[in-house]
């Protein structure tokens, strides 16, 4: 069977350690949880039958949502279209500057919202999302004359998903997203990375995500745990992550990541994946 892959290039994909993760992944499960859902590589190709979604970025969320609806399928795609004919550095800056008039950005459709997300997503530097402490898109052009933003396919197939499955998409802060959370049910967290270091990326919101955030979502996953919840949770091998679940089982990945700002900082690095039961 066809899957929908990521239509979405996210700092963190998982595509690369897919192999891993689904060797980890429960034999059988009920609800699935995803609450930092990024290109939700792991949600398609598990694609359960019932889900719930969340991202604290509103701007992907509405992606998902209005992909999931008959017509912000077409008007999406539509835009899409227009804007790859348009496609200049003068037509890419136009695009990513409408958030700096908020009044007027927030009148514009969910498929003009959801294609300037996509089209600002395959056109900027890298594939970076990046806003400012005002929540404004601020990652560069990324130079290139020509660019393809969706494949009509795989936009299909995840369309056709969210159609046929029952998934609940959200736009909370992670801790709200998995209240409803049963015994027996799956939540997988890909939050922000921590990092030893200081300029570590996590500005996929104006908040970011620091170190006391990583500590709450370490009570939220215990919370998770002692409810009878299965729960698997990504991050970097950090000294900060192995104390805060080293009651649990640390398993240790290699992977090559492709998105930073500083060209010196990509290439191999080490990860954990953590679950809470025998694998």
């Amino acid at each position: 069977m066809l899957k929908a892959k990521p239509f979405v290039k996210w700092a963190g994909g998982k595509r690369q350690i897919m192999d891993k993760l689904l060797s980890l992944v429960p034999k059988e499960y009920n609800t699935y949880y995803e609450p930092f859902i990024g290109g939700g590589a792991l949600l398609f190709e598990l694609s359960p039958k019932k889900a719930v979604i969340n991202d604290s970025n509103e701007e992907l969320i509405n992606v998902y949502r209005t992909i999931a609806s008959d017509q912000g399928f077409e008007d999406t795609v539509r835009l899409l279209n227009t804007y790859e004919a348009k496609h200049s550095e003068e037509f890419f800056y136009q695009i990513r500057n409408l958030d700096k008039n908020p009044k007027k950005f927030s009148k514009l459709s969910n498929a003009e919202h959801a294609a300037r997300t996509i089209y600002l997503n395959k056109s900027c530097f890298n594939g970076l999302y990046r806003v400012n402490k005002k929540g404004e898109f601020n990652v560069p052009y990324n130079k290139k004359n020509k660019i393809n933003t969706y494949d009509r396919q795989n936009m299909t197939l995840a369309y056709v998903y969210f159609q046929s499955n029952e998934i609940k998409m959200l736009n909370e802060d992670f801790e709200e997203a998995v209240k409803d959370a049963q015994k027996g049910d799956f939540i997988y967290f890909d939050p922000p990375y921590d990092s030893e270091k200081e300029d570590t990326f996590n500005s996929y919101t104006e908040e970011g995500f620091g170190k006391e955030e990583q500590k709450r979502l370490a009570r939220v996953y215990q919370e998770l745990s002692d409810r009878g919840c299965y729960v698997m949770l990504s991050n970097h091998n950090t000294s900060l992550i192995n104390e805060l679940y080293k009651n649990y089982h640390i398993h240790l990945i290699h992977a090559k990541r492709n998105i930073n700002s500083n060209g010196e900082k990509r290439g191999k690095v080490e990860e954990v994946i953590i679950t809470n039961y025998d694998e």
